[in-house]
């Protein structure tokens, strides 16, 4: 069972978290609930809470966005219902009607998307689905909050005779007007209303001459505002049946107060569900703005935050655009109590805090805004000492009062509790404090509490780093500006930087020289040492900083080289595909050449035709029926190749033009004047063939198996005739 001080709550600063969530609630009910929530001391109930509010937060990113769930408070109606023979006015039974039909709307709502909701649903199976309490009320009220004339068969009958009167009254008033009209006896506003009733505005020197009932006169009591006679007769027939609606509705009311009666649990039931999830949309929103989750909720004890955030800090920041550093503790078996020490400023309060009001505010089912791989185990009690505590009403000094805390400590510290004492030993003698300071944490530890404590005491220092399960932290600063970096870094002590800050400010070095003498020379060497040891920390962590962003070049290096891999061997398999289609074409145009030059030697079709339906069949034997989608496939590898062959082809081209640039750059060979008989070539062949016979600019080629005539121009000499 979870036990937590209003101390404790003050010291962490929660009243902040439940007024921001109490003003994102949307009714009345909701913005108290939300200041009175506490801690929850059941821990089935705070799971709970904190899935309801896992899945209200979903709700914002999916499709199924959860319905409106907002009411008018009907608190005070139901008080007066509760009273036997009592009954309500119209007003509150459009109220009730209109939170019946919302809880129905989310109940149904809840039911079919179980699947997205269940905790929510299965808070919502507790409440019963009913239509009778809206049924009832439309049967009396309308939507717009009046009553309807068929609410009984005598309202009925009263408010056709109203509607006759009414009826009569205007006509008759109608006649009157027109008369004194025409007679020159009424002002120009002709007619006004006095006590809801329609009168004449007449002239008040002719008031006399007009029949009627006077109702009152104008400021300067130039008109009277007279009733006409044939008027009144029927006034107070229609204000008689109005006295009759009065009293018929009054009794319809009761007799609807007493059907609704019976439902006055449900309707209370009703109300408290709809506050309840007004108060689980606020916490979801509230976790939507800082970036909350549910982290893992463990048997073990173990406390592992992530990247933490403190919410309040992190709001302030955010809304002044300034950079909120993350925190990442923890605490387990092997590591139960952190002593984080280091000069003031530095941020130890903050993460002290941040640890304290993010396990509280998960223990009273909100979520928290840590990273999700984070973990931490319930604790029975939470024990604060922070800030500054003297007490003024009880006179009591700092440190009595921070001993009367501590001996509470110690009575209820036990292996379930986590403790957090902010500048832990101050407010007496340094060296009798920090001795006593020492014992008290001794005996947390040996209770195997869990706890975290800031401090400047060096024995404090010393006896976390020799105790097994017990460590060292302290606040990142920079060696040379000796600026916070706001990082808490486990594992080791920090320096108070006494000296250096001083040195910083200003304080002239002779004094700091003689401040030093008038210590102990072990302590300052200690300080020292820490010093030099956080100075050495920083920078390892620059070097870690830099071989990260070093790795994530390299391995992004590596990606693009893999990429580039990747696509030379697609290129290399199209190019063989290219090379391999490209040899069967010649090998089939060899074939076919063969089985032309032996038709061209016997004349014989036959044997042509066999030949050529021969290597028809062997082709179509490695060829096999594609389907729709092979085809599409082939069709667009094909395509592509066919754009790699051009994109070949135009490299050629382009090579062919260099060569000829080139080529035209070196000079000619001298010309050879061309006989019969000697060997050449063309110049942009390699055959070498004989000149035959040449006849003006042109010659006569002999190249074996054929001859031909080509221009003189384009031969390229190669060797003369041998005698």
């Amino acid at each position: 069972m979870i036990s937590i001080t209003d101390k404790t709550l003050q010291d962490l600063e929660f009243n902040t978290i439940l007024e921001t969530i109490s003003a994102i609630c949307n009714t009345e009910i909701g913005k108290q609930k939300a200041l009175q929530i506490i801690p929850f001391k059941d821990k089935e109930l705070l799971m709970n809470a904190l899935l309801q509010t896992s899945e209200y937060v979903s709700s914002f990113t999916n499709n199924n966005a959860i319905p409106n769930h907002g009411f008018e408070t009907i608190t005070s109606d139901l008080k007066m219902l509760a009273i036997e023979d009592s009954f309500l006015e119209v007003v509150s039974f459009r109220k009730m009607a209109t939170l019946s039909e919302t809880v129905n709307v989310l109940l149904l709502f809840l039911k079919k998307y179980n699947d997205y909701y269940p905790k929510l649903n299965e808070k919502a199976s507790q409440i019963e689905f009913t239509k009778v309490i809206i049924q009832k009320i439309e049967e009396v009220v309308d939507k717009y909050g009046e009553i309807k004339n068929n609410a009984s068969p005598d309202l009925v009958n009263i408010r056709r005779d109203m509607s006759s009167v009414r009826g009569k009254v205007n006509q008759s008033f109608g006649m009157a007007l027109s008369q004194y009209n025409s007679l020159g006896y009424l002002d120009e506003i002709k007619e006004s209303f006095v006590e809801n009733r329609r009168v004449l505005a007449v002239l008040a020197m002719y008031r006399k001459k007009v029949k009627g009932s006077i109702l009152g006169n104008s400021k300067t009591g130039s008109i009277a505002f007279i009733e006409p006679e044939a008027t009144l007769k029927y006034s107070r027939e229609l204000n008689n049946l109005e006295y009759e609606e009065r009293e018929e509705i009054t009794r319809i009311l009761k007799q609807l107060s007493n059907d609704i009666r019976p439902y006055l649990e449900l309707l209370k039931s009703y109300q408290d569900f709809l506050s309840d999830v007004d108060v689980i949309a606020a916490k979801a929103k509230y976790a939507n703005k800082i970036n909350g989750l549910l982290p893992k909720i463990v048997e073990e004890k173990r406390l592992f935050f992530r990247d933490a955030f403190h919410p309040i800090l992190y709001l302030n920041n955010k809304e002044k655009k300034e950079i909120t550093y993350p925190q990442t503790i923890e605490l387990t078996n092997q590591n139960r109590i952190i002593v984080i020490s280091g000069p003031n400023a530095g941020g130890k309060t903050i993460s002290l805090k941040t640890v304290g009001l993010l396990q509280l505010m998960l223990q009273s089912g909100m979520l928290i805004p840590v990273h999700e791989r984070s973990e931490t185990f319930l604790f029975d009690r939470i024990l604060t000492d922070i800030g500054d505590n003297q007490s003024i009403e009880n006179h009591l000094s700092t440190y009595s009062y921070r001993l009367k805390n501590m001996n509470y400590f110690l009575k209820k510290c036990n292996s379930k509790t986590m403790f957090l004492i902010d500048e832990f030993g101050t407010g007496s003698d340094p060296e009798l404090g920090g001795a006593l300071a020492e014992t008290f944490l001794e005996e947390f530890y040996h209770r195997e509490a869990f706890g975290i404590i800031t401090t400047h005491y060096s024995n404090l220092k010393i006896l976390a780093n020799e105790l097994p399960f017990a460590s060292n932290a302290n606040m990142l600063f920079d060696e040379k500006s000796l600026e916070p970096k706001y990082k808490l870094i486990l594992g080791q002590a920090g320096s108070s930087f006494t000296f250096e800050v001083a040195q910083k400010n200003g304080i002239p070095y002779g004094l700091i020289n003689r401040a030093k003498k008038k210590i102990e020379g072990g302590k300052v060497r200690f300080d020292k040492t820490i010093a030099t040891l956080q100075k050495e920390r920083s920078k390892m962590e620059k070097t870690a900083t830099n071989l990260k962003e070093e790795e994530t070049k390299a391995r992004e290096e590596g990606k693009k080289m893999e990429i580039i891999n990747a696509k030379i061997q697609d290129k290399l398999e199209k190019y063989q595909e290219l090379y391999d289609a490209n040899q069967r074409l010649i090998y089939m145009g060899q074939k076919i050449d063969d089985i032309s030059e032996t038709y061209f030697n016997n004349k014989d079709k036959k044997t042509l035709i066999g030949e050529f339906l021969k290597i028809v069949e062997i082709e179509n034997s490695k060829r096999r029926k594609l389907s729709v989608k092979e085809k599409k496939v082939k069709e667009v590898v094909q395509k592509q190749v066919v754009e790699e062959v051009k994109v070949i082809v135009e490299e050629i081209r382009k090579e062919k033009k260099e060569k000829k640039i080139k080529a035209a750059l070196i000079p000619e060979k001298p010309k050879v004047t061309l006989k019969v008989g000697d060997r050449v070539r063309m110049t942009d062949g390699r055959s070498i063939g004989t000149i035959d016979k040449i006849e003006k600019n042109k010659a006569i080629v002999n190249y074996g198996v054929f001859t031909s005539t080509v221009s003189i121009e384009t031969l390229e000499f190669v060797d003369a005739l041998k005698k």
